[in-house]
């Protein structure tokens, strides 16, 4: 994914999706469905991060934690837990991606 300077505003979103031109041997569902998915993507992972400095300041027990084990897979957590968010609703940053990004590829095309 690119990023640009480009700055969409709400206003802009007028334009529904079912009349999105479609690319050269794909339809405006296929369009949409991968526009989606990696608006997900990318809602997963800022969810991920923003949980890892969180669980920076959490101390375990030593008695019943701990370690170099927990510390490599504390990450590992921390994404699916981004995962399971994104795909249970989120915090509204994938619909507004997936909407920034339709808008560019129609002003694109």
């Amino acid at each position: 994914m690119q990023i640009t300077n480009n700055l969409v505003t709400p206003a802009s979103y007028s334009m529904p999706v079912a009349s999105m031109p479609t690319t050269a041997g794909g339809s405006s569902s296929d369009v949409d469905d991968k526009t989606k998915a990696s608006a997900k993507q990318f809602e997963a992972v800022f969810i991920s991060e923003m949980m890892s400095h969180m669980f920076e300041g959490v101390k375990t027990d030593p008695e019943f934690g701990g370690g170099q084990g927990e510390d490599m897979f504390k990450s590992l957590l921390t994404n699916e837990y981004g995962k399971q968010m994104a795909n249970n609703g989120g915090i509204g940053i994938a619909d507004q991606l997936q909407k920034a990004m339709i808008q560019m590829q129609q002003h694109k095309g």
